[in-house]
């Protein structure tokens, strides 16, 4: 494991606080307003790297959508564990549809201010890249499509019966989107950092990669994009992302391209192609845009999962900490400069946000999980981050020889070694070393003859051999500068460095158990000193190059710092979250979290750090023998009880009214449309799609009402709600049956017999209800293929045995309100009887896990208290069990409203559906509510519902 092999991370058993190059003292970067007759001054660039305010700056950045997480005040949290990381950039996506449910009504309020999250990326200290979405428009402006596994790729839902080829010029869809482009550009214009703010970026177009056949890339819409987005106020770089290096769009400012080398596979995690390592990608940034960096704006940070699927721990193995080192090192083989990990942390897919493609948990495997715990591999991202916010040679750099990098440098040629030069300092050489076949699980061990400013070297040169065990990758130094020490070389990986007091502290690690080597350089006129083990366990064998060069031996595992001469501390170490390290006056204040008791090695200027803080609280210090501080913490976590939600008193009420004898549709909407835009043209008299009327999320309800002819002995019918959706249907009160839904089909046509063995009775009046799930629209990913457009509803129907029977009124109901949706508060993809205060006294008592004992619906409500001790971050969930009696059935789980699980219990697989805190009130009263839709004539209940 991860954590066993490494031997040096920043923020678990020691911190740094530096005024030199290694970590910057103040958190905040550097927002300063800079006007000038130009666009602006900020943000430049060249063909290494961008610059910020004039610095060089490898951007390592993560994603992360707002709307993903309605609790504002959790950003913070979000965007500190970043920045912890070490990474300096967030990169996010604005969702239209959530923002436009209406035509002409736009709402950034409550959750969908975007306002907070601004904020509180510039008070963690992140820089923004902002993705409003992409733009599609010949002598146009902008349009809004972002994909990323959201309903209609975030169109809105008034977009299915929108006239016109969307993600195309044709005027319809130009004034469709107009009125969103023009507040949201105003809104990113105000809080770039031209103005103060943390935007450096903002994407004009994104994926514009594939189209529809008859259309193709259009190169004067694309111009035209660059004028609207600077029309509306952005000073500021555009970019695009091409969704792979195929040299669209160059006209923007800053180019670049999308990699998911490792694929979607979560249900074979350990298995990885022999070629699935790219260096090509070098090759096709270099022939389209030789004089820009080398930027990857989405790459693979994880993975998605869908309905069916093997789960987001199984996402989370195939792209780990494992992934990580092969393929992010792979990118910085390749001198990348800007590295964009999607996603950093996925969220939740609450109320409807979800594509059918996907389920409530959006977790994405990544570094961050849902519930924003930290994964294994965030402390792998740690250590190359840090690596590279204290390696300015790096920012410099070029490939030379990969395509030729088999055993090169080495005799083994199970191995690659690509050598990465800084082409502008011409001294630090820095040597990426995988296997060949990146499926392989071998242990390869390897020596190395590298050239240094001290001639040829073979490494090690004390003797031994350097390990490289199995999915691996490492980069070795060669004349690396830490401070004013020059590593003539290091196997040992460098995590990160700093100038304290005059004195060069330098942290290097490997993986447990390994031999490595660093080795100083000293002038001819200097005395090499001696290095000797001033604190841990290890052991350490010296030895020299000619008579300036000083070779230190060792092997990681435990602690170890190693004092050379009175100039240089090397750290060989080894555990939690730090938030923050600031300086104030004499008082060193460190911010963090804490799950145990933590050991601290403080390495600090004396005069800044007289005293320390954690979270405000004096440590008590004691010196080291070599000058540094030393301090523990325990953290103190009081017990936290959590109600046991079955014990709990529940009120339920039959929530499928409308299959009764008495029930009046009279208030529906009509489904009478003759015709449609939409591109899927109806099979049936009237158009039965949802969106049309104006329902895009949730379960949809349809009346059909006929007189029999005394012939019809059942109804055929085919219904579409995308992947894992269900339908049921009734006549009159009798239950026909169900389509209970799988991973893989969109639709489905079935037949369901009417009761009894001669047909309906001749001029009776009947009303057929069907039930149907809306798993959310498709994505739209190829421009103008309108797939987004895919109807959800009724695609055709009849009657067996009644030819000439006919449907006299078709009627239509969804969430309430439909577009003119009541719950103003949580927005237009949610929906239930589900607020908190809801009249349930009349209901009968009943609980979810006693369920119902015949196909129907049925809607449970409870209320429990919480008292959570305030200081702890307490992550709670929902969980459910799987059950095989009676199991199809699909519940939905609203937490104060708030839709945060859609539970299918025959497809799954999540059974765990994490609730942040500020949607539980951690200290005050909580309404649950459950919905339980039984899709067979048996009924159903939960097996299990908990509060863990």
């Amino acid at each position: 494991m991860l954590l066993a092999r490494l031997t040096a991370l920043l923020s678990a058993t020691m911190s740094l606080a530096s005024p030199r190059l290694g970590l910057p003292v103040d958190r905040k970067l550097n927002f300063v307003r800079q006007e000038t007759d130009g666009l602006q001054n900020n943000v430049t660039w060249d063909e290494y790297s961008i610059m910020i305010n004039g610095e060089r700056a490898f951007i390592f950045s993560g994603e992360m959508h707002p709307y993903r997480m309605p609790v504002q005040s959790l950003y913070l949290d979000l965007f500190q564990k970043v920045k912890s990381m070490g990474f300096n950039t967030v990169s996010f996506y604005v969702f239209w549809g959530i923002v436009e449910p209406k035509r002409g009504e736009i709402s950034f309020a409550g959750f969908r201010d975007l306002q907070p999250w601004f904020d509180a990326a510039k008070q963690a200290g992140i820089y923004l890249m902002a993705r409003p979405g992409n733009c599609h428009s010949f002598f146009r402006r902008c349009c809004p499509y972002i994909n990323a596994e959201t309903t209609a790729g975030g169109f809105p839902g008034w977009g299915t019966y929108t006239p016109g080829a969307w993600r195309t010029s044709n005027t319809t869809y130009f004034d469709a989107w107009q009125d969103y482009v023009s507040t949201i550009g105003h809104i990113l214009a105000q809080n770039q950092i031209t103005n103060g703010g943390p935007v450096i970026l903002v994407q004009s177009e994104n994926e514009y990669t594939g189209w529809a056949p008859g259309y193709s890339e259009d190169f004067v819409y694309e111009a035209e994009l660059l004028t609207a987005w600077r029309n509306a106020g952005i000073k500021v770089p555009i970019t695009f992302n091409d969704a792979s290096p195929s040299g669209h769009y160059l006209s923007v400012d800053i180019w670049g391209y999308d990699s998911y080398p490792n694929g979607f596979d979560c249900s074979h995690p350990y298995t990885w192609a022999p070629g699935a390592v790219p260096e090509w990608l070098w090759g096709a940034h270099m022939e389209y845009t030789p004089t820009e960096p080398n930027n990857v704006y989405e790459f693979q940070g994880g993975a998605f999962d869908g309905w069916g699927g093997s789960g987001y721990n199984s996402c989370a193995i195939l792209t780990g900490p494992d992934f990580d080192r092969v393929f992010n090192k792979n990118q910085l083989a390749m001198s990348t400069t800007y590295l964009n990990l999607y996603m950093i942390y996925g969220g939740t897919n609450w109320g409807g946000i979800a594509h059918p493609g996907v389920y409530t948990s959006y977790d994405y495997g990544a570094a961050i999980a849902e519930d924003r715990t930290l994964r294994e591999k965030y402390y792998e991202l740690k250590l190359q981050a840090n690596f590279l916010r204290v390696s300015p040679a790096y920012l410099t750099t070029r490939p030379t020889n990969l395509y030729n990098n088999q055993g090169t440098y080495m005799g083994n040629i199970a191995l690659l070694t690509t050598q990465v030069l800084d082409a502008v300092g011409n001294m630090t050489g820095f040597y990426v070393v995988r296997q060949n076949d990146s499926s392989s699980n071998a242990m390869e061990l390897y020596t190395l003859t590298l050239p240094t400013s001290a001639g040829n070297l073979t490494i090690p040169q004390l003797g031994g051999q350097l390990t490289l065990d199995g999915k691996d990758s490492k980069i070795h130094v060669v004349d690396y500068m830490a401070g004013s020490t020059q590593l003539l070389y290091s196997t040992g990986e460098i995590m990160t460095w700093a100038t304290i007091d005059s004195r060069d502290i330098i942290i290097v690690y490997g993986n447990d158990g390994e031999l490595h080597e660093t080795a100083f350089k000293f002038s001819a006129t200097s005395k090499v000193p001696s290095a000797k083990v001033v604190s841990g366990t290890g052991t350490i064998k010296t030895g020299m190059i000619d008579s300036t060069n000083l070779v230190v031996q060792y092997t990681t595992a435990g602690q170890t710092v190693v004092e050379v001469g009175s100039d240089i501390l090397l750290y060989i170490l080894g555990g939690y979250l730090i938030r923050s390290v600031e300086l104030s006056g004499s008082t060193l204040e460190i911010i963090g979290d804490l799950n145990d008791t933590a050991s601290f090695e403080i390495i600090a200027p004396a005069a800044s750090s007289k005293e320390v803080t954690f979270n405000g609280e004096p440590l008590k210090l004691e010196t080291t023998s070599y000058g540094t501080l030393t301090s523990s913490k325990s953290a103190s976590l009081p017990s936290v009880q959590l109600p046991h939600i079955e014990s709990l008193t529940w009120k339920t009420a039959n929530s499928l009214p409308e299959i009764t004898s008495t029930y009046n549709d009279t208030l529906w909407t009509t489904a009478d449309h003759a015709t449609t835009v939409n591109p899927t043209q109806p099979n049936t008299s009237v158009v039965l799609y949802a969106g049309d009327y104006g329902y895009h999320t949730g379960n949809i309800l349809w009346r059909a009402h006929f007189t029999s002819t005394g012939s019809e002995t059942g109804f055929v019918l085919n219904v579409q709600g995308g992947s894992a959706f269900g339908y049921s249907v009734w006549l009159d009160e009798s239950f026909l049956g169900s389509w209970v839904g799988d991973a893989v089909h969109s639709n489905y046509e079935g037949t369901f017999n009417f009761p009894g063995s001669g047909g309906l009775a001749k001029g009776i009046d009947h009303v057929i209800t069907i039930l149907q799930d809306h798993m959310g629209y498709e994505e739209d990913w190829t421009a103008a293929s309108d797939q987004f457009k895919t109807p959800r509803g009724i695609l055709s129907y009849s009657f067996v045995g009644g030819d000439g029977t006919e449907v006299t009124v078709w009627k239509v109901s969804g969430n309430l309100g439909g577009e003119d949706y009541v719950d103003t508060t949580r927005g237009p993809l949610n929906e239930g009887w589900h607020l908190p205060g809801f009249p349930d006294e009349s209901w009968e008592d009943g609980a979810p896990t006693i369920g119902i004992s015949n196909a129907g619906v049925s809607f449970y409500r409870t209320t429990f208290t919480l008292d959570v001790p305030g200081g702890i971050d307490y992550p709670m969930a929902l969980v459910v069990s799987n059950i095989t009696t009676n199991p199809y059935f699909r519940s939905q789980f609203y937490v104060n409203g708030y839709q945060f699980g859609k539970y299918v219990n025959s497809i799954g697989p999540q059974v765990s559906f994490a609730v942040p805190q500020g949607i539980l009130d951690y200290n005050g009263l909580n309404t649950l509510a459950v919905s339980l839709w039984a899709q067979g004539a048996e009924g159903a209940r939960l097996n299990s519902l908990a509060l863990e």
